[in-house]
Formats: C-alpha cells, structure tokens, sequence
C-alpha cells in the first residue's frame, strides 16, 4: 500500500508541476520578486497537502511565536525534501535558500526557482560561494526576506547528524541578524533518497532567535547545533536511542 501511494503521490507531483512550472515562467517576464514567491508557493502547498492526502504525511509546529519581526536567518536540521516543500507554506516571510546550483537543472522546478530571489551557489568554489552568500543574502534580507540553510550541508538519516558548518552563523555575524535554529522530524515519513513515503507525523520545533551580534561565527554554530541536536532527540527519541554515537553536544538542552 505505501509503494502504491508513493506511486501515486510521485504522478501527483509531476501533473501538478509541469503546467505550474511554465505559468511561472510565462509570469516572470513581467513580474518579480515576491509575488511571483507565493506564486511559487501555491504549488508547494499543493506538493504538501498532497503528501498528506495521499501519503497520510501530517505535520505539527511549535514555536511560531518565537520568530522575529525583523531580518533572520534561519537554521533547520535537514533530513528530506518535506521541509524545503514545507517551510514556505509555514513562514510568514518570503524565504532566500541557499542551495547548490545542481538543483537548477531540475526540469520545471528547477527552471521555476530559478526565477526567485534564491542563493545558488557551486559549492567547488567555497571562497566564491562565501562571497556570493554574504552578498546576495545581505542584499534580500534588506528586501525583507528570511534567509534559510540547512548547517549540514545535506540531508541526514532519520537519527543521524552531520557536521555543522558555519556559513549561515558567519552570514549572520556579518550582518548583525539573529539565528532561528529549527528541529524537523520529516525522516519518520519522508527518508532521505527514498521513494517510499509512510503515514506519520512530522514535527518542526522553532527554537528562539539567538543573538549574533558581536560574537564569534563558530561560537554561535556551537549554540544552535546545541539547541536542534538536543531538540532531535527530544522529539525522536526512539530515533537516536537505536543510534549509535547519538549523544547530544554538549552545552545546551532542548531550551523549549
């Protein structure tokens, strides 16, 4: 049952995206910016409740409360593509995501991103990219967009975690912006490179903005890695328990 929903759920996105895709495109010529965003996430919603509909895959999120007024940047745990579909839905800002230029070679999708206020980057070339952060998401943080990435740099298995690297703590100290770090459980459903999808629950804890201003880039990566890891195994506990290596860094609790 759950490959034949996967099935289904994988025609509903490729019939969904196609025609999205190109009004998008077409819409681009003359507009920018963010209404052709929620243009955009129009079709997001459609890809997530369709998830839901079809793959039995529901969400619940905590914390909206804590998200600034003002420029942030946000930091999310990254374990399936739900939460790059998900998190537009859910933040009331428009979002930048930093994200390898590769995806743009995604026929519709990629072709459609491509045309948003987004940070592609080739990661072969760090100094390059770096500067190419720093610039661009500087620049549409002032147009008063959220700038969001994923601190492993990739998905990670469902109680797994990866390095954490310091780009979006760096982009942060430079521009004086505070940090959101977030704790999603999407792998109980959605499994990273998995075409299976199973019925569940995924949970996104939005902790509260951590000061940047000041301090030092790998300090404050220290204090959001702290904070998401300690929240993973909060929410996922059966997860991380059946994990080897799977303690918590040290220094910090779930901070709720």
């Amino acid at each position: 049952m759950s490959f034949l929903r996967s099935l289904l759920y994988a025609l509903w996105l490729a019939v969904t995206v196609m025609p999205w895709a190109l009004a998008v495109l077409v819409v681009s010529i003359f507009l920018r910016g963010a209404p052709l965003y929620w243009m955009c996430v129009g079709w997001l919603r459609v890809a997530i409740l369709g998830a839901r509909w079809i793959c039995g895959i529901r969400w619940r999120v905590r914390g909206m409360e804590r998200l600034p007024d003002g420029p942030a940047i946000l930091l999310s745990k990254h374990q399936s593509t739900w939460e790059t579909f998900a998190y537009p839905c859910l933040m009331p800002r428009p979002l930048s995501y930093v994200f390898k230029r590769e995806l743009l070679y995604i026929p519709f999708f990629g072709w459609a991103i491509a045309r948003l206020d987004m940070v592609h980057i080739d990661r072969s070339k760090r100094t390059e990219a770096w500067n190419k952060v720093a610039e661009q998401g500087r620049r549409f943080m002032e147009q008063g967009n959220w700038v969001i990435m994923f601190p492993e740099g990739t998905r990670t298995p469902r109680g797994g975690q990866g390095p954490y690297k310091a780009g979006g703590s760096r982009l942060a100290v430079a521009t004086g912006a505070p940090v959101v770090p977030i704790a999603v459980t999407s792998a109980r459903c959605w499994p990273r490179n998995a075409f299976i999808k199973r019925p569940g629950l995924v949970e996104v804890s939005i902790g509260s903005p951590i000061p940047t201003a000041g301090r030092d880039a790998d300090e404050v990566m220290r204090e959001v890695e702290a904070w998401i890891e300690a929240e993973m195994r909060r929410l996922d506990a059966e997860a991380y328990a059946a994990s080897p290596g799977s303690a918590a860094p040290a220094g910090l609790g779930s901070g709720r």
